[in-house]
């Protein structure tokens, strides 16, 4: 049987914490950023946890 590949693409956008959430970064964060305030820029660079459904299809994606 081979080794099941993760996917490269979901592992670089994706990564999961030790206490099994899955975080990825704010979408729309480097497009037309001139128009933005500076607290909407703030609120890009926190990173974003996904909702269970989402976090359980990106999990296994992954295959850790």
């Amino acid at each position: 049987m081979p080794k099941v590949k993760t996917r490269q693409i979901v592992a670089k956008r994706f990564k999961i914490t030790s206490s099994g959430k899955v975080i990825k970064r704010a979408q729309g964060s480097r497009h037309l950023r001139a128009k933005k305030s500076k607290k909407q820029i703030r609120r890009y660079n926190e990173p974003h946890v996904l909702g269970p459904k989402q976090a359980k299809l990106i999990k296994r994606l992954l295959h850790h």
